[in-house]
């Protein structure tokens, strides 16, 4: 084919002309390739390219848009292609994720990382590095992610302090000029009181309690790769399940075979043997003679072989059959109807094995090229075994499930049915414009998938998303929570926050259920810091104004504060439970909480003060030092009371 092909190709200027061009440049194109890992240095492999005229082996990585290259059955694709002449099979599956074997023509494009699984063709280069298919998913890798919550809670918890420091630093600063205080007295009060309302202790007490969870799950076989993941776990309240290798085992196998006539389903299958390729790891020719193998059944004697041409769109053989000489196709059932003759109501079969999201093939056979159609094998990725149980699981945890697969709309649709996703499917169109009214979406490419998560991101809803395959990284580190499955490539897990381990989709529910437990413990502290915070600044204020001098001495102040980020630390290993509901950070209801906290402890520190100084007659010191007593015990007690009893949190949020 090289031969027959008349083209000058490009020389060493248009080589570095085009490289100007298309804004080729070295520093995201080593980014793309760390993205990617070891897996980018498959694709440093030799190319049969034209330039100056000549045919010659060039490294992969010198080729440029408008080049033309030679490609054939074996060859990984190194950039996006033209087909200019030829007809090529080309695996996808390393974009895709489907393992189905894809055919292009003159015309068509095929995109680097894929495989020619059969024919050859010349291809002009379209696309290279980042600008291609493969190099776009992996700069997607690298440039995705999601903005954590754990800022906007902390931003939001000092915004609401920082309102009521505010207004108690006016209120102290009007008494203090009534009483006659000096500032130098005042100021240090003042900067306390700010510096009292900053949470400190927070990030460490979510990674203590991310931690916790992460020990917990480890001895689940769960890993946790990034800690943010348990935490966002519990506010997940949309799930996105790749078909793929995550609901199904990427492994295509024959699900049925349909015999017409006298024809037995073992002879079917040895028919459909003897035209598949023994010496090919093709989907098709996997899944026959691996059944085969299994049934204990042997390949008739073959005289001849033709292993599958892209062109004809079939496979044929020819094999010894007691004597005789008999002809073999396999293939797709609209060739099969046109070289064979085929029984009434065989269209009518062949639309109902599709309808259920099987690949169909017919088998024909005959003598002196009269064949006769014999029956039809139909292929389907078989489900996980707990698929099914697992998404129930995960449904009655108040998620919502949506599939999203590289698949047709026709498979798409049988496998939600299947797993009771549902039976709604739309098209990347419908999932940037309305996706909470489908079940799934079909015809998925790795870019688009991450245009679901942002788009599903952009309407509020916190993201989940499991996946195996290269296809799937940009999605996985977009979404809010990334789950890797057991077999998933070492990609898509450096790109995830969840690893499972093993092959059991409901470990989900177990991430989801140790999210909501560092939830509780969380929403527990926040209560207690604003609530805890909030009383000692308005204690102080209201103090100064009734008694004239601060209740509390200026170093036993920071004491307290110092203590109660300590105590308050360990509420991130409280005990606390699962609920069946995504959480929400709802920071005025959680305010409101606090608040009902603050009042009643500060009417408490209020009444002890006025108590020490109207009927006992203290000094300053001596109420300075028994005030101190009495917060420190309650802020002791409290803390005591949630961390035995796994009921407090509960009550604090009702």
């Amino acid at each position: 084919m090289e031969n027959s092909y008349k083209g000058s190709g490009l020389s060493n200027s248009d080589v570095q002309a085009k490289r100007k061009q298309y804004g080729y440049n070295e520093i995201p194109e080593k980014r793309a390739k760390n993205a990617i890992g070891y897996l980018h240095q498959q694709l440093q492999i030799n190319v049969r390219t034209l330039r100056n005229g000549m045919w010659k082996i060039l490294p992969s990585m010198e080729l440029v848009p408008g080049d033309i290259v030679h490609v054939r059955i074996g060859d990984i694709v190194p950039a996006d292609m033209e087909i200019v002449s030829g007809t090529v099979s080309t695996d996808e599956s390393a974009l895709t994720g489907e393992s189905i074997d894809v055919t292009k023509q003159a015309g068509e494009t095929i995109f680097s990382a894929s495989t020619i699984s059969h024919g050859e063709a010349i291809a002009s280069v379209t696309a290279i590095g980042t600008k291609s298919s493969y190099g776009k998913t992996a700069e997607l890798v690298r440039t995705a992610e999601a903005l954590g919550r754990l800022q906007v809670l902390l931003f939001n918890i000092v915004r609401y302090l920082a309102y009521l420091d505010i207004v108690l630093a006016v209120i102290l600063v009007i008494t203090a000029l009534i009483h006659g205080t000096s500032w130098q007295e005042l100021l240090p009060f003042l900067v306390i009181l700010f510096i009292a309302t900053i949470p400190i202790s927070m990030p460490a007490s979510f990674t203590v309690a991310n931690s916790l969870e992460e020990q917990n799950l480890a001895k689940e076989h769960v890993l946790i790769t990034g800690l943010t993941g348990i935490q966002e776990a519990a506010s997940v309240n949309v799930l996105l399940v790749d078909k793929t290798g995550t609901l199904t085992n990427n492994r295509p196998e024959i699900d049925k075979l349909v015999s017409f006539g006298q024809m037995k389903d073992d002879e079917l299958l040895e028919l459909a043997a003897a035209a598949s390729d023994d010496t090919s790891n093709d989907s098709i020719s996997t899944a026959v003679l691996g059944v085969l193998r299994r049934q204990n059944l042997s390949v008739p004697k073959r005289t001849s072989f033709i292993a599958f041409d892209p062109v004809q769109k079939i496979s044929r053989a020819q094999i010894d059959d007691d004597g005789s000489q008999l002809d073999v196709a396999l293939e797709s059932p609209e060739v099969i109807t046109k070289i064979a003759a085929v029984p009434d109501q065989f269209m009518e079969q062949v639309e109902l094995l599709s309808s259920k999201g099987s690949r169909v093939l017919a088998v024909a056979s005959g003598e002196s090229g009269k064949l006769v159609c014999h029956g039809l094998i139909a292929l389907a990725d078989s489900l996980r075994d707990d698929a099914k149980e697992s998404i129930a699981k995960i449904k009655g945890l108040g998620i919502r499930i949506i599939m999203i697969t590289g698949d047709t709309i026709g498979t798409a649709k049988a496998v939600a049915e299947q797993v009771v996703i549902g039976s709604r499917i739309g098209t990347l169109e419908d999932a940037l414009s309305n996706p909470l009214d489908f079940d799934g979406f079909a015809n998925v490419y790795p870019e688009d998938k991450y245009k679901i998560v942002q788009a599903m991101q952009k309407l509020g809803m916190v993201v989940g998303m499991t996946g195996d395959g290269i296809n799937d990284a940009p999605a996985l580190k977009q979404a809010d929570v990334g789950i890797a499955v057991s077999t998933a490539t070492d990609v898509a897990k450096s790109s995830a926050k969840v690893v499972l381990t093993e092959p059991h989709l409901s470990d989900i529910a177990r991430v989801i259920d140790g999210g909501h437990r560092v939830y509780r413990r969380m929403m527990t502290w926040t209560i207690t810091k604003l609530a805890r915070t909030a009383e000692l600044v308005a204690l102080l204020t209201f103090g100064f104004i009734f008694t004239g001098f601060f209740p509390v001495s200026l170093s036993l102040i920071v004491f307290i504060i110092v203590m109660n980020d300590m105590v308050t630390l360990t509420l991130g290993t409280d005990k606390a439970w699962p609920t069946a509901v995504p959480e929400t950070w709802n920071m005025p209801r959680l305010a409101k909480i606090s608040a009902i906290f603050t009042i009643g402890w500060l009417a408490l520190g209020l009444g002890i003060l006025w108590f020490y100084f109207k009927f006992q007659n203290l000094n300053a010191a001596q109420i300075s030092s028994l005030m101190f007593l009495s917060i420190y015990h309650n802020i002791v007690r409290h803390h005591d009371f949630c961390h035995a009893d796994f009921r407090c949190p509960k009550n604090m949020v009702l």
